[in-house]
């Protein structure tokens, strides 16, 4: 009987998988090491509406995968990544948005001894509050401290773990002791299932003004390759005509070369005084605008003078 229910279960789960790959076509492959039951109770519940999460073992979901594969072929992609503690968050909607909420879900943890330390973990300088008994354990761990008011104080900044590292039960001990819950664990975004395409996460960052940015650089890139070889294109065009047009107005100026666009250089060449009137002439509207604004503060502290007076009182008024 109970061989029976399990393989129902397992049929049950198979099914499941499928019916998910099929309505949803867009997925997250999470990693969930430090994940317990109450947090992916407040993770699912938080994603109710938006994403559903599937979690299980990497033997039944490959298995799920690989018999769904001849009417979904793309979904071959996947099975490389499923490895370790890794389940699926399926979606409709905005990636970027289910992202952020799988992130907003990450809770504050202790360390603890045998944990791989995620990030760097600093102790701050500050009054730790414990009593001069436990100064053989922070010189223990090299930590520099003196004695302030009957209790312990650490003297700097003290890096403890980096990444990758093994946390020991003295710096377990030494991080509850301080009340410092130095990591959050929750599900972690491995990669990203759209469409048949997968991706890094860190894709998800980048913004429409980022592609223009990005693009607007290549095409200022090839122009400046092909007008250094010789070579025309779309991209160089525009710099060719604008170079073509600059040697033609310097032939003009040192010649008798006339044409309507090197009018007006032909002028101020003859007459420099032109030069002299164009610059004073840019130069009005920029003083005018200084002026008044003196003027501006000038009337501001005569009314200012003017409101101080009016408020002045006689010695025996």
């Amino acid at each position: 009987m109970v061989r029976e229910n399990k393989a129902a279960w397992k049929a049950q789960y198979f099914i499941k998988v499928v019916e998910l790959f099929d309505e949803f076509p867009k997925c997250f492959i999470v990693g969930a090491d430090n994940v317990g039951s109450k947090q992916m109770q407040n993770i699912r519940t938080s994603l109710r509406g938006l994403a559903v999460v599937l979690m299980g073992k990497n033997t039944m979901m490959r298995k799920a995968i690989r018999g769904h594969l001849e009417n979904n072929p793309q979904l071959e992609k996947l099975l490389p990544h499923i490895k370790g503690n890794v389940g699926f968050v399926f979606t409709k909607g905005d990636l970027a948005e289910v992202r952020d909420k799988l992130l907003e879900s990450k809770v504050r943890a202790p360390a603890r001894p045998g944990a791989i330390a995620p990030l760097h973990v600093v102790i701050p300088a500050q009054n730790t509050g414990l009593g001069p008994e436990k100064t053989s354990f922070f010189q223990a761990l090299s930590i520099p401290t003196k004695i302030s008011k009957g209790t312990i104080e650490i003297i700097n900044d003290v890096p403890i773990l980096k990444p990758g590292d093994k946390v020991g039960a003295s710096e377990a001990t030494l991080l509850n002791m301080l009340n410092i819950s130095p990591f959050s664990y929750g599900l972690l975004v491995s990669q990203v299932y759209d469409s048949g395409s997968i991706f890094s996460p860190e894709i998800l960052d980048i913004k429409p003004e980022d592609l223009r940015a990005k693009f607007q650089q290549g095409v200022a890139n090839l122009a400046a390759v092909c007008l250094s070889v010789g070579y025309p294109t779309i991209a160089s065009a525009p710099h060719s005509i604008a170079n073509g047009f600059k040697n033609l107005l310097a032939i003009a100026a040192t010649t008798d070369v006339e044409f309507k666009e090197a009018t007006t250089i032909k002028e101020y060449i003859k007459d420099p005084s032109k030069f002299a009137a164009a610059a004073s002439a840019s130069a009005a509207p920029a003083a005018g605008g200084a002026a008044e604004k003196k003027e501006e503060a000038k009337k501001v502290e005569s009314e200012s003078e003017e409101e101080d007076d009016d408020m002045g009182f006689g010695l025996f008024d």
